[in-house]
C-alpha cells in the first residue's frame, strides 16, 4: 500500500514560483519542469524512503531532480503520509537552504 503525498503550502509557492519565473523564457519547458516535479513528488508514495536523509535537518529528507532541483519532504509512518515541505532551486545560494522555513504552514 503506498502512502499519501501532500504538499506545503510553502511548497506549493515554491513551485509556482519556479514555475512562473521560467515561463517567462520558456512556457513549454516551464509546463514540463512543473509536471516533472510533481511526478517526481507522486513517486514518493511508493518510495517514500529513497530520498537521502538530511544531516542538518532530523526527520527530513531530500531527492534530486535533474541536477538543480531539490524536493524537501518528510515521512510520517504513523499516518502513512509523505509531505512535500519545499522545492528548492539548487543554483541559488545554498548557504540560503539552511534558513528555509521547513515548518508546515
Amino acid at each position: 500500500m503506498g502512502f499519501e503525498v501532500i504538499l506545503s503550502a510553502q511548497a506549493g509557492r515554491d513551485l509556482e514560483s519556479i514555475v512562473r519565473f521560467l515561463a517567462q523564457r520558456n512556457p513549454a519547458a516551464a509546463e514540463r519542469l512543473g509536471n516533472a516535479l510533481i511526478d517526481d513528488a507522486l513517486s514518493l508514495a511508493d518510495f517514500p524512503h529513497r530520498g537521502g536523509l538530511l544531516r542538518e535537518r532530523p526527520g527530513f529528507r531530500r531527492i534530486v531532480h535533474r541536477p538543480w532541483f531539490v524536493i524537501l519532504y518528510r515521512v510520517d509512518e504513523t499516518r502513512a503520509l509523505v509531505e512535500i515541505v519545499r522545492f528548492w532551486d539548487a543554483r541559488q545560494d545554498p548557504a540560503a537552504l539552511a534558513g528555509l522555513s521547513l515548518v508546515q504552514e
